[in-house]
């Protein structure tokens, strides 16, 4: 995600007071909603560093998940972020010792605030992890919406 030069007719009532998962319900395009506040967004496949250490619990992970899957009902996004995220989120914090906060509440702006599902802190790096619903499409304007919102946060003089 980039910032854009790109100007368009609002989205957003700029009046009006918008949570992430609002947002989400909106329906909007990501890349339109990337616009909307002067960011590009583009699909592509990404090259991430691979962990260097061993993993030899995801697959005690994986088994484990597959075990309580057939006693689960995972209808709703609580029970899947809490039986299929949790445990692999979890694991990268035992793994990296990164600073984990769950359902960590960030306020921006009245259109960029909400709740973090998962918010990960290392020295240098940051993850956010967005357990959705089954709809990617608008869940991928979530995030964005979610990663705009770190972003200005992190330049704010305050953090």
């Amino acid at each position: 995600m980039q910032q854009s030069k790109h100007d368009m007719t609002r989205l957003l009532n700029e009046n009006q007071s918008y949570t992430f998962s609002k947002i989400f319900d909106l329906k909007i395009d990501a890349d339109e909603l990337a616009a909307e506040f002067g960011y590009s967004f583009e699909r592509k496949r990404l090259q991430l560093p691979q962990y260097p250490g061993e993993l030899s619990t995801i697959e005690t992970i994986r088994t484990y998940i597959e075990s309580v899957m057939p006693y689960v009902n995972l209808a709703n996004e609580t029970s899947r972020r809490e039986i299929l995220v949790a445990p692999v989120v979890l694991e990268v914090v035992r793994q990296t010792q990164a600073e984990l906060k769950i359902e960590y509440p960030i306020k921006v702006t009245e259109q960029l605030q909400g709740i973090l599902d998962y918010f990960l802190r290392s020295k240098t790096e940051l993850l956010v992890i967005e357990a959705k619903r089954e709809d990617l499409d608008y869940g991928f304007t979530q995030l964005i919406s979610e990663m705009i919102a770190l972003d200005r946060w992190e330049k704010s003089t305050d953090q």
